[in-house]
Parts: C-alpha cells; structure tokens; sequence
C-alpha cells in the first residue's frame, strides 16, 4: 500500500483471541502498530460465528459455516486491502469470496499443517501440501517468516513468496534477577509454549541433562508427559509477568520443535538473557543460526546442544534479540498490501458493493 496514506485494512484469521499462540501474538502486535500509525484495521476472527472444537484442541473453535455472514462482515467494512491470515474455515470463506468478487488479497503461511496432520492421523503430507499450495495460489503475496521455509515452499511448488519477518516486545522480555527457579537444582532448562505432540517435547524431556528441566505452558499433551516425566517442574500457563520472569530465570531454553514455521519464543528467551538450544530445523536455523556470535547452539543431538547453550554469553543473547522490531515488521506487512481492487484513473479508493 501507499506509504503513508491511510488504509482501511480486512484481516481474516482463524486464530484470534481469546487463543492464545505465535499466530495471534503476531497478528495483534502488527494490528496495534498499524492503526498506531493511522491505519483503520478490522480483524474478523472466529468469535464473531457459531463455531466448533477443534479435533484435539478443545479449547480452539473453528467457525461453522462462515461464508454468507462474513460477506456481509466484509462489506460493512468497505476494506482498501484484504489479507487472509490463515487456512481454516473463515479463511477458506474468504478465499471464495474475494475469487468470486474479483478482490486481490494476500494471505501468509503461520503453520505447518501437512505436519500437524500427519503427526495426529498419518494422512500423507503429500496430500496436505496439495490443499496448502491451492488455497495460497491466487494470493497476490504469501508471507513467510524465514528464508529456510521461503525457500522449502519453493521447491514445493509455492509461488508469490514474500519475506515477513518477526520481533519481540524489549520492554516485557529482559534481563531480570534470576528468581524465578530459585530452589531447582541449576543448570535450569525450560520449554515454554503449547504442549501438544507437534512440539515435538517429548524429545526434550526424555534426555539427560544435569540440574533440572521446567516446562510452562499448557495444551492436550500435558497431563500424558507430566505422568511420565514427574521429575519435570510443569507449571502450566503464566502470565502477568511470570512468564518473563521464567525465561530470565532459566539457564538454557529448549526448543525442540521441528515443524514450526519461526518459533517467537526463541526471540522472548533471547531478549532475556537466556540461550537457546534446538535442532538444526526452520526457525531456528535462521534466527539461532544467523547470529553475528553464539547466542545458543544447534544440534541434531539435542542434548550437546543443551550442553553447548550453556557456554552462550547472556548479554550477546540480549543484543541479537534488539536487533528483532515488531515496528519493522509491521512496516514490512503493510508493504505487502495489494489494493483488493486497483482504481480507476482519478477514482476513489475502493468501496465494495454489496454481493
């Protein structure tokens, strides 16, 4: 879109409050940014529909039968520009929509479904990857986080790619007293995030690490792996400023991850002083793995890379996290903007009629 020119932005997400992950987390942040700088955004998210559970995410409602009510959501809008976050129920409605109108929009790729799926119910990726690449197909621009994944999705056929990255709020991740483990035997590995078999955390717990190892978060996967492992802290969702606390406060956080398409929570550890370790993977490949010094380590043997982290400089960790801005990312998304349909010559900006 034009720079500086306000813009009245549609953003359509399956993933919206009150869900709580990296999806939202960058949605909101990029939203607050946008209408900081004169933008007028509305995001239509699944709150808005009758909805349904998710198969295993209880606590994730998909929209039921979406399309004839976000029409009209769409219209009463009037959007300059449309952007399709995701490739769920609302999203696959929009999609259909802005086809039959003749609307450009553009849509990103937040997660690795063909994964996921596979992962849960052993339908091939294959198959997954197919209905990925038609649903981004007419997109005018598909964002991707990393230049790993961009350059994955290439050779599997995506088109439109277009680079958006991500950052990390300095002011609530920093440096802080390392409290909050106080009476666990050091050295402190964390995990924090949705445990969900997809996490892949399993492979974290089952190593053997000197000290102690403390998972926060929560997710369908939980009470299984704190049955097995009862020798790991589990302390389920922390907010409020405990959540920060608990990446300053940890040794060496754990990423063991192998299907996420970027990882925020490597940037939130980094900002607090605490080093990563991960697998050689999307995501941290390229934030771990551009790193100008060590701010953590990766490994195909998860556990030397724990081992490794730990000779990580903290104050390195905090600097390469500075070098991460939410406001460059935002700048970054609205420039991706495509008009849903250009002007005519001296014509206002667009206003869509009724379907």
């Amino acid at each position: 879109m034009q720079p500086g020119v306000p813009t009245r932005l549609l953003i359509i997400s399956d993933a919206w409050f009150p869900q709580v992950n990296g999806v939202v987390r960058t949605l909101s942040v990029v939203v607050d940014h946008l209408r900081a700088g004169g933008d007028t955004v509305e995001v239509i998210g699944p709150e808005r529909f009758p909805t349904i559970a998710t198969p295993g995410y209880a606590e994730i409602r998909l929209a039921l039968l979406p399309r004839r009510r976000l029409a009209r959501l769409m219209d009463a809008f009037r959007p300059d520009a449309v952007h399709i976050a995701t490739e769920g129920p609302l999203g696959w409605a929009a999609r259909a929509i802005c086809l039959r109108r003749g609307w450009r929009f553009t849509t990103s790729f937040h997660t690795r479904f063909p994964d996921y799926v596979h992962a849960r119910t052993k339908v091939p990726k294959a198959w997954s990857w197919a209905l990925m690449r038609h649903f981004h197909r007419p997109s005018s621009a598909v964002l991707v986080a990393t230049p790993s994944l961009a350059r994955e999705m290439e050779e599997r056929g995506f088109h439109n790619l277009a680079p958006w990255s991500r950052g990390v709020d300095l002011e609530r991740f920093k440096p802080q007293p390392r409290a909050a483990w106080d009476g666990l035997p050091r050295p402190v590995f964390l995990y924090a995030g949705r445990i969900a078999v997809e996490k892949n955390i399993e492979a974290f717990l089952a190593l053997d690490l000197p000290g102690s190892k403390a998972v926060v978060g929560d997710g369908p996967q939980r009470a299984a792996l704190q049955a097995k492992y009862p020798r790991a802290h589990f302390t389920g969702r922390l907010e409020n400023g405990k959540l920060a606390a608990a990446y300053a406060g940890a040794d060496v956080f754990v990423f063991p991850s192998r299907t996420d398409t970027f990882g925020l929570v490597l940037l939130e550890a980094l900002a607090a002083g605490t080093p990563v370790a991960a697998f050689p993977v999307t995501g941290p490949i390229d934030v771990i793995g551009t790193a100008p010094q060590p701010v953590g380590a990766l490994d195909e043997d998860l556990r030397a890379a724990c081992l490794k982290a730990l000779e990580a400089d903290p104050a390195a960790c905090r600097r390469y996290a500075e070098g991460w801005s939410w406001a460059a990312c935002a700048a970054r998304f609205r420039e991706t903007l495509t008009p849903a349909m250009p002007p005519a010559a001296g014509a206002a900006p667009l206003r869509p009629a009724a379907a």
